[in-house]
């Protein structure tokens, strides 16, 4: 039975440092609709590593397979560990930037190298932000138009990465597009009425397109499932040797250099996602003031230190890296959070549910039968979604056709030639083409961080 907590309070746990440790069916009611559908979507959506780092890393699909298995776990501590209120997930808005990054090396101990020094350079980011609460002050200095240039070139570098993919599974592929971009983002959609299964719908989009790519890669005969009974053994050894530093080394300084530009729009990325969990929670704590929902940056950048050196460690070098949020998946809970306490007692049900089941079904091999066929699908879906989302928020943020302009210039400097171009192109063009600009309002503020 779940503790229980007094009105307008905080969720009980153990606390542990700055953490709270808060376990499913001790600290936090157990969810089954979470349980279930994070459980699959979860495994799922972490499937689609597999493909990359069996491609960039020089890997075979049981190791790869392995680095996800363990992934799941460290994605799962923000919240039951750490006592985080988000939905934790990668940083997914850096993905194609570190795929572009990744390509000027030869795939194999090179390529992990390199990776290796990218986490290196981001968690010393982490910490450094963490320690002096400079985190909010070094955003709030890097200009508007170039933080919406980083995000536009994570869209190009998304979109791009499609192109090929799109060729060997048109029919599987395009089906799941279609099927996902008009439950997640059809204006004619969301505005049909709010009806029970249009609701179940819209908060299983990722999960209708996996559905919908399967019958149509099974019609089209572009995908065939193959189904055996069994338990899969972690290749724990392998995944050390051929992808963490144990095995491959520690990056030179070289490498680390060439990984500082990357690094910090990772970080103005991870930021940028902070800011957007905390508005959020801020609107989900209006309905909901039985509970206070704490919210800390500071254990949040030591959570992620600590997620990210110990997947590097434990797991191998991880493309792209462990983030604060998994976007959809956090206004899914919140969703199911502001209609009552019945749907969820407290906010840390829904992550702290999510997970877990998903850690059990990595090992079983009917299951990963059903998912090989699918993690191209997985990719896709999560690049497509990337740069469709990342390139409306990168629009939004800019309101005339020079700073739309910039934008598109750097995103394309970013994707195409890599994020030193990006960075040091955009400045100089940023200086040339607008100057200084103008000081935010508190509602423009507002706004960029919704976006």
């Amino acid at each position: 039975m779940a503790k229980k907590r007094e009105y307008g309070g905080i969720q009980p746990g153990v606390k542990w440092g700055p953490f709270t440790l808060r376990l499913p069916g001790v600290h936090v009611p157990v969810t089954w609709p979470e349980v279930i559908q994070g459980g699959l979507l979860s495994l799922a959506t972490g499937g689609a590593l597999v493909p990359l780092m069996m491609q960039y890393f020089d890997i075979p699909f049981e190791v790869a397979w392995s680095i996800v298995a363990i992934q799941l776990f460290w994605v799962w501590t923000q919240s039951f560990l750490f006592g985080d209120a988000y939905a934790a997930g990668w940083i997914t808005p850096a993905l194609p930037l570190i795929l572009v990054f990744l390509g000027g090396f030869t795939p194999g101990a090179e390529a992990a190298q390199a990776m290796i020094a990218v986490t290196l350079v981001v968690v010393t980011l982490f910490l450094f932000f963490g320690l002096t609460g400079l985190g909010e002050r070094f955003n709030r200095s890097i200009p508007t138009t170039l933080k919406a240039g980083i995000i536009m070139g994570a869209a190009i570098a998304a979109f791009q990465s499609e192109l090929n993919r799109v060729q060997t599974l048109p029919v599987t592929l395009i089906t799941s597009w279609i099927v996902v971009l008009i439950i997640m983002f059809s204006i004619p959609f969301n505005k049909l009425p709010n009806t029970k299964m249009k609701v179940i719908i819209s908060a299983n989009a990722i999960l209708m397109g996996f559905i919908a790519a399967s019958i149509a890669g099974i019609i089209s005969g572009e995908l065939t499932f193959n189904i055996e009974w069994g338990i899969f053994v972690p290749q724990f050894g392998e995944l050390l040797a051929a992808t963490s530093p144990w095995g491959v080394g520690l990056p030179s300084w070289s490498m680390i250099v060439a990984a500082i530009p990357i690094a910090i729009m990772v970080y103005i990325l991870v930021f940028g996602d902070l800011l957007v969990a905390d508005t959020l929670l801020k609107d989900a704590s209006k309905s909901r003031p039985d509970e206070k929902i704490d919210v800390n940056h500071t254990r949040t950048h030591y959570a992620l230190v600590i997620r990210n050196l110990g997947q590097l460690f434990t797991g191998g070098a991880m493309i792209p890296l462990h983030g604060p949020m998994w976007t959809g998946i956090q206004v899914y809970i919140l969703e199911r959070y502001k209609k009552s306490k019945k749907a969820l007692d407290t906010i840390y049900s829904g992550p702290v549910n999510w997970y877990w089941l998903s850690l059990p079904l990595a090992f079983f091999t009917p299951i990963i039968g059903i998912m090989i066929p699918l993690l191209p699908v997985a990719l896709s879906l999560t690049l497509l979604l990337t740069g469709f989302a990342c390139a409306y928020v990168a629009m939004s943020m800019v309101s005339n056709n020079v700073s739309r302009g910039l934008v598109l210039a750097v995103g394309l400097l970013t994707a195409v030639q890599g994020p030193a171009w990006g960075i040091g192109a955009g400045i100089i063009l940023y200086f040339i083409l607008i100057g200084r600009e103008p000081k935010q309002t508190e509602t423009e503020e507002t706004e960029e961080k919704s976006a």
